[in-house]
């Protein structure tokens, strides 16, 4: 993609995403990604009401009179995003492809992040995992993150989650949000989700278009794998051949939600028809709610 079209689609990203953050988006993010504790910030003086136990004694014996110590939200966070480059990325039935929805989904993420003055940071992935940026604060950062995922060309096709998880486990030690986006069309990565899942807060984002799930009666038409290239023949006009697909993809879609459930893991599940802003925002305040009643 040559230079100038890529900094037309990321001013063009950035712009659509940054006002979802300051509308829509505002205030969702702070409210349910928690910092680590609190922190000292300062002394003040005493005023009835404040709870003797935070007195500071010693700069309470120094000026003579009683000062207490305030603290505040320890709020840096660190937030990955895991995006699947895989070629099966590149279909979708409606208008924007999955690839593109996964770039304005994780700006989204990302800007949200550094708005908060958390740190983002990225791998994007395919069958092996292609890039990784380390996470960093700033403006220019959630710009840089933008670029990657708009103009990276990965160099594989396939899709393998383990491996993008396993990567995560070596390069961050430290607790980080794991935004984890992907249609999940990938081998077994039952065991690193469950050790990423004790150190992490990994949020899975299912990108769902619906005909990855029900074929078309359309008649005999020639299928290609986008991942692996192989080509086959299917009668889509044969109820039994499209019945049998559908079962198929649920069959694996209804394990993965056994497998998220099972261990705890919060997820969303975005259709490429819809606007993803509206699966997005009911995880947050679903989550919201929970820390609420948690309370």
């Amino acid at each position: 993609m040559p230079t100038a079209e890529i900094l037309r689609q990321v001013r063009q990203v950035h712009i659509r995403t940054r006002r979802l953050v300051d509308g829509i988006f505002a205030g969702e993010y702070h409210s349910v990604f928690k910092g680590r504790g609190i922190e000292f910030a300062e002394v003040r003086e005493y005023v009835p009401g404040d709870d003797v136990r935070a007195i500071d004694w010693n700069v309470t014996a120094r000026v003579g009179q009683p000062f207490v110590k305030q603290y505040v939200e320890e709020r840096e966070l660190t937030v990955m995003l895991l995006i699947d480059l895989s070629a099966s990325g590149r279909f979708s039935s409606a208008p924007r492809d999955k690839s593109r929805i996964a770039v304005e989904l994780g700006a989204t993420l990302a800007l949200s992040a550094i708005g908060n003055n958390d740190k983002a940071g990225l791998i994007l992935f395919t069958d092996r995992v292609e890039r990784f940026v380390p996470p960093r604060k700033g403006r220019n950062r959630a710009l840089r993150l933008i670029r990657d995922m708009l103009a990276f060309e990965p160099e594989n096709r396939g899709t393998d989650i383990a491996a993008a998880l396993e990567y995560l486990h070596k390069v961050m030690p430290r607790r980080a949000i794991v935004f984890l986006i992907s249609d999940f069309f990938s081998a077994d990565f039952e065991r690193p989700l469950r050790l990423a899942r004790q150190r992490h807060d990994i949020v899975p984002i299912c990108l769902i278009d619906r005909r990855d799930y029900a074929l078309p009666a359309v008649g005999i038409v020639r299928l290609r794998d986008l991942e692996t290239g192989e080509e086959r023949l299917v009668d889509t006009g044969s109820r039994a051949v499209r019945e049998r697909f559908a079962a198929a993809r649920e069959a694996a879609r209804a394990r993965r939600r056994r497998l998220f459930r099972a261990l705890g893991i919060d997820f969303v599940e975005a259709p490429t028809e819809e606007p993803w802003i509206e699966p997005l925002m009911r995880f947050f305040r679903g989550r919201e709610r929970r820390l609420e009643a948690g309370r």
